[in-house]
């Protein structure tokens, strides 16, 4: 089966959409318990999944690099958890709140393989925006 990317007509298929909008969904639901949480560092991280939920669904130039936001989202969420199992404490909301990132986490993957087509289409990505990056350079050397 081909790959899509998001350019192309991929994001109107609707099962995109229902991932999407899980994703969006999580994302806000983790956003709203860290928030819920007090203290600094839980409300920059309440702001950083709300910046990440809104950056999964904002429309124009975004658009073209959604496949790095997904990858922002997917290690954000990782080092959150990490952060946790290092040093947060232990109560049902947290609990809670693990299983919604492990969702969230989940979620993504899938969306990176259906839409970006896994890790090689990823660094595929990444060879255009490096590519297309130089090129610039370039051309105001």
């Amino acid at each position: 089966m081909a790959t899509t990317n998001l350019r192309t007509n991929a994001h109107i298929r609707p099962t995109n959409a229902v991932i999407r909008v899980l994703i969006v969904g999580l994302t806000l639901s983790t956003a709203a318990i860290h928030a819920s949480l007090g203290g600094m560092l839980f409300l920059a991280n309440a702001l950083a999944y709300a910046t990440f939920a809104a950056a999964m669904i904002v429309p124009g130039p975004i658009g073209h690099v959604r496949w790095l936001v997904r990858i922002g989202l997917l290690g954000f969420t990782a080092a959150t958890i990490g952060g946790w199992v290092l040093f947060g404490a232990r109560f049902p909301l947290a609990y809670l709140d693990k299983g919604i990132e492990l969702g969230l986490m989940a979620a993504v993957a899938f969306e990176i393989w259906r839409i970006d087509g896994g890790p090689v289409g990823l660094v595929r990505e990444a060879r255009r925006l490096v590519a297309h990056l130089i090129g610039r350079q370039v051309a105001k050397g």
